[in-house]
């Protein structure tokens, strides 16, 4: 059966600009190339539930100084374990206070947790319990085979990563960025009495429709291409260039490969991309921890050397939750909405736990090509209402909390702060 990506449906029509004429040769050629596709396509059998990730398929032939010479290597922050799951193993990082606020950020499409190392660092430093993890089918985590990776996934995933430590986390701040916020919002639909408060970085869910281009439609619909060609296709799009290559141009749509792309370059109007006033953004370092390595250089060891992940990414931007209408948002504004008017007819009564009206805080960066702020904010503030979300925005791009560690840790304090 034929299924698009998970996309509204409106968006994913024909261009005026696209001749019946190139789509009919497209149909033609898919159905040529269908008999090789069944051939060449991976089989998955009922006992390969998942595919293994570098943990188990590329370490064990490397020594210790490869080890760590590696752009991500397992131990980059602290804390590291492997949760074992029905769904395949799990890297997850927990650090910090015991006994200080704990605090679970999600990271994006393409980068692996590392991206978000810095962040979690600042907010260990102040005296919070931090936890992140790898998504399935990014660095270190598996990917499953058999299984779609939407919001069920995900969520089942943030559920088991909880479950994973040795320490109780039955109240915690949420913090996703990019995909990662879309997937936080979908957890806080269903778990708003676990959430001391959602904050969403760069978060995808709402990127409006016109910033899907025809091309991403066509290679992101399952059935429109052979699927062993549209991996091939996807894998070339989202693997970031070797440093002596020349710089792509900055996206210019939110497709996949786009948003992959605004993770790991920084793209500002002037097509200045200085990350210190210096040097471009692909020379930027992945964390102060490890200043020479780039953040492009992560994304490309995860390309290379993950099996699971141009799967895990095509099925990602198929089925997640990231481009607008999202039913998640509209649930959640109900779900404070009725919060809000229990509050209202019993304050005596009200209770501080659980996700309340006014603690979700947006963090937008300023020049994002991908999720725009004025379009993000417009559509925030109407499905959440303008009471319901506060929204900073700061000098930066789409990678914002990996270059801006520090200003998005003092945003997200004050905030809690407030509440």
């Amino acid at each position: 059966m034929t299924s698009l990506m998970h996309i509204p449906p409106g968006i994913l029509g024909t261009q005026p600009s696209i001749s019946r004429t190139v789509l009919l040769t497209t149909a033609v050629t898919a159905a040529a190339w269908l008999s090789l596709d069944l051939i060449l396509r991976p089989r998955t059998t009922k006992n390969q539930l998942f595919t293994p990730s570098p943990r188990t398929t590329k370490l064990p032939a490397l020594s210790e100084q490869e080890i760590a010479d590696l752009p991500y290597p397992p131990n980059a922050l602290p804390g590291g374990r492997d949760a074992a799951t029905p769904y395949g193993s799990i890297r997850v990082y927990e650090w910090g206070p015991e006994d200080g606020e704990r605090v679970l950020l999600v990271h994006g499409i393409s980068t692996p947790t590392v991206a978000l190392g810095d962040l979690g660092h600042e907010l260990a430093e102040r005296g919070y319990r931090v936890m992140l993890f790898d998504l399935f089918g990014r660095g270190y985590s598996d990917a499953p085979s058999d299984l779609d990776y939407d919001s069920r996934l995900y969520v089942t995933q943030i559920l088991l990563v909880l479950a994973s430590s040795r320490i109780p986390w039955t109240a915690f701040h949420l913090v996703g960025y990019s995909l990662g916020g879309g997937l936080c919002v979908a957890f806080a639909r269903y778990f708003p009495q676990r959430l001391s408060s959602l904050t969403l970085i760069a978060s995808c869910g709402l990127i409006r429709a016109h910033h899907v281009g025809w091309q991403s439609r066509l290679l992101y619909s399952s059935g429109v291409l052979p699927e062993f060609m549209v991996r091939g296709l996807v894998r070339r799009r989202i693997r970031p260039k070797d440093e002596k290559e020349e710089a792509r141009p900055p996206p210019q749509s939110a497709g996949g490969a786009d948003i992959a792309s605004a993770e790991s370059k920084k793209v500002l109007p002037n097509r200045d991309g200085d990350a210190n006033g210096g040097d471009g953004f692909d020379s930027a370092s992945i964390s102060k921890f490890r200043p020479g390595v780039t953040v492009s250089s992560v994304v490309r060891w995860q390309v290379d050397y993950h099996e699971g992940f141009v799967t895990a990414f095509l099925s990602t931007i198929r089925n997640a939750p990231i481009y607008a209408p999202q039913e998640d948002w509209k649930v959640l504004s109900a779900i404070l909405g009725e919060t809000r008017k229990q509050a209202a007819q019993n304050q005596s009564g009200s209770s501080d736990e659980g996700l309340r009206p006014g603690n979700i805080f947006m963090v937008l960066g300023r020049d994002d090509p991908v999720v725009v702020a004025q379009e993000t904010i417009e559509d925030a503030e109407r499905v959440l209402g303008s009471e319901g979300v506060e929204i900073a925005v700061l000098p930066g791009g789409h990678e914002l909390p990996i270059t801006a560690s520090s200003a998005v840790a003092n945003a997200m304090e004050s905030f809690w702060g407030r509440r």
